[in-house]
C-alpha cells in the first residue's frame, strides 16, 4: 500500500514537473543559438522567431543589444546584409529579407506581419524570370545576381513602422518617422513625417 502511494505521488510529480517545464517553454523568452546565421550578443529571440542566412556569413546580419526578434531575417545567398541597432523591436510574422542591405538603427519598433525587401526577387524578363524559377527549385538559391535589381533600405533611429506595412527596394525611412498600418512606402519618408495609403503621401509631422 505505501509502495503503491509512493509510486502515485512521483508519477504526479513528474507530470507536473514536465507541464511546469512546457509552460515555462511557451511564456519565457529564449535566447536561441543562431551563431552560425547571425552576430548578436544581447539578442532576445521568441520561439516564433526565425533566423535564415543563405550565405553562412555570421557577418552578413548583426543585432544590436536588447534587440527584441519575433519575425524572420533573411538574406540572399547571392548578396544581401542586415544590420539592426540596439533597443529595437521585430514583430510577429515580419518579414525583412535583404539581397543587398537594409538598416534599421536603434530604437525603431516594427509592428507584427510588415514586409521588408530590397529586392525584386525575380527577373523582370518574363523568359529569364521562368528560368530563375526552375533554377531555384532544381539547384536552391543561386549565388549570383545577374539582371535582379536591388537598392539599399535605411530605416534610422526612432522609426515606428506599424503593421502590415510594406518597405519596398532603395527606401529611406527617416529619423522618429512613423509609417501607418497598411502603408505601402515607395519613397523616402522625412525625419518625423507621418505616412499612410498606397502608395504612402504624408499626411503631417510629429517630433
Amino acid at each position: 500500500m505505501v509502495k503503491k502511494l509512493i509510486r502515485g505521488f512521483l508519477y504526479r510529480l513528474i507530470k507536473w514537473s514536465e507541464i511546469y517545464e512546457d509552460i515555462e517553454n511557451l511564456t519565457s523568452l529564449k535566447k536561441i543559438d543562431f551563431h552560425k546565421q547571425a552576430s548578436y550578443d544581447k539578442v532576445i529571440f521568441f520561439p516564433e522567431s526565425r533566423v535564415e542566412n543563405l550565405q553562412n556569413d555570421p557577418s552578413k546580419i548583426v543585432i544590436g543589444d536588447n534587440t527584441y526578434i519575433r519575425g524572420e531575417l533573411l538574406v540572399f545567398a547571392s548578396g544581401g546584409k542586415i544590420k539592426i541597432g540596439n533597443n529595437s523591436y521585430l514583430g510577429d510574422h515580419t518579414k525583412i529579407w535583404s539581397g543587398v542591405s537594409i538598416i534599421i538603427g536603434n530604437n525603431v519598433l516594427i509592428s507584427y506581419n510588415v514586409s521588408i525587401i530590397d529586392t525584386n526577387s525575380h527577373e523582370l524578363n518574363s523568359l529569364e524570370r521562368s528560368e530563375g524559377f526552375k533554377s531555384l527549385v532544381s539547384n536552391g538559391h543561386s549565388k549570383e545576381n545577374k539582371s535582379i535589381v536591388t537598392k539599399e533600405i535605411i530605416i534610422k533611429d526612432y522609426a515606428w513602422i506599424s503593421l502590415n506595412a510594406i518597405i519596398l527596394k532603395g527606401v529611406t525611412i527617416g529619423k522618429g518617422a512613423i509609417v501607418a498600418a497598411g502603408s505601402v512606402v515607395t519613397k523616402d519618408v522625412p525625419d518625423y513625417a507621418i505616412v499612410a495609403g498606397n502608395p504612402a503621401k504624408i499626411v503631417k509631422y510629429t517630433t
